[in-house]
């Protein structure tokens, strides 16, 4: 039997293992911060002055911006194929409201909103040179680079509740991310941006999101956040790095359309059993589960009630995921179950199912001596022997 957890993860910041070339460089990581930085430099005084002038509120109030997603999580991998894949960065605008009727804000105000941060975007892509993508129902795209794009989806919530979330709320969140965040995260936000990300929005109990097509649809991609913060922190970084290594995966296999990253998550964390110091029994196990939950709906009850199926696929699109996450598990498997002079081999297939970025090094796989992995090994039929006729004496 072998072991191969080293292909996928090192700890030391071993660069040349599959989880470290996934994960967006420094240089990448500092441009979409700072392209981010611009969006709301840009949006933060514009918008302020227009709250009173073109949204119709009885005072100026100073939206707040949020990163959200991939880039929250620390879950974000840059795509297999680049391009037509892309990353890309959800950087949500929430904006105080100071009338708030039965069901929302006034109804006129969602369609000005979104006009208005649209233009305003418009503006600034033409003076940095990138391109504003028309046509997202729910957010503005804003194409940053050939290999990346910005979302910027447009909230509200009443102003009361925005008063409630304090200086000292954000500091002890603060707190609570250096201990959840591994020091190459840290490394990658700056304070004010993990303030951001980590800051505890519970008390928005009553955020809307605003559509091109001038709706409010209730929407709080906090609850989301909040359910997977609480999974990290109760199974610990194998579960994040699981995650993101399926996801590469995904990109690997499907170059358009597959499962979300959020549904692969869900479906992740929700049975997750941690292996310590084996990565590849973590994505083994993770794999079998997913090849059963992508063939229904995939819902969670601590994330608004259960009310979501996030397994969006087409019933002929899911049984397709189901068999290539059961095909995962199945050469991971394998490849456990091989010999110790098939290492080569070993890596040539694990290969075929996560590409060139998993490191063609046969000296990451090992002999598995650990007892207890030899004794949950089925037994195998073998040939009885030939024995031939003998005479004594």
């Amino acid at each position: 039997m072998l072991k191969f957890p080293k292909l996928f993860f090192q700890s030391g910041g071993d660069a040349d293992a599959f989880e470290s070339r996934i994960r967006p460089d420094m240089e990448q990581r500092r441009y979409l911060r700072s392209c981010v930085k611009k969006i709301e430099t840009h949006l933060k005084p514009r918008i302020s002055l227009a709250t009173k002038t073109v949204l119709g509120m009885d005072r100026s109030v100073t939206p707040r911006f949020r990163t959200q997603g991939s880039w929250s999580y620390d879950t974000c991998v840059v795509p297999a194929m680049m391009p037509p894949q892309e990353m890309d960065w959800d950087y949500g605008v929430y904006l105080p409201v100071t009338v708030w009727e039965e069901n929302g804000p006034p109804h006129d105000m969602a369609k000005a909103y979104f006009v208005l941060v649209e233009q305003l975007l418009e503006e600034l892509c033409d003076k940095e040179e990138w391109e504003l993508l028309p046509g997202k129902a729910t957010c503005i795209r804003i194409q940053v680079a050939s290999w990346a794009h910005i979302d910027v989806p447009l909230y509200a919530a009443p102003v009361e509740e925005f008063e409630k979330i304090t200086e000292s709320v954000a500091l002890a969140a603060l707190a609570k991310a250096h201990a959840a965040y591994d020091s190459v995260s840290m490394e990658s936000i700056d304070f004010a941006e993990a303030i951001e990300i980590r800051q505890q929005w519970e008390d928005l109990d009553s955020v809307v999101m605003a559509t091109r097509k001038g709706e409010w649809k209730p929407s709080d991609p906090e609850v989301v956040a909040n359910w997977f913060t609480d999974r990290f922190e109760e199974h610990g970084p194998q579960l994040r790095r699981v995650c993101r290594c399926l996801k590469a995966w995904r990109d690997y296999q499907w170059q358009q359309g597959g499962p979300s990253s959020v549904s692969i998550m869900i479906a992740v964390a929700q049975g997750f059993e941690p292996r310590a110091g084996r990565d590849d029994r973590a994505l083994e196990d993770a794999a079998r589960r997913l090849s059963r939950a992508f063939l229904g709906e995939i819902r969670e009850p601590g994330i608004d009630d259960g009310l979501e199926d996030f397994n969006r696929l087409q019933e002929a699109d899911r049984e397709a995921a189901a068999q290539r996450f059961g095909q995962l598990a199945a050469q991971l498997f394998q490849a456990r179950e091989s010999a110790l002079h098939e290492k080569e081999v070993v890596v040539a297939r694990l290969r075929q199912q996560f590409g060139e970025r998993l490191p063609m090094d046969s000296t990451r796989v090992e002999f598995d001596s650990d007892p207890d992995a030899i004794r949950n090994t089925p037994a195998s039929r073998v040939v009885v022997p030939v024995i031939p006729s003998t005479k004594a004496g």
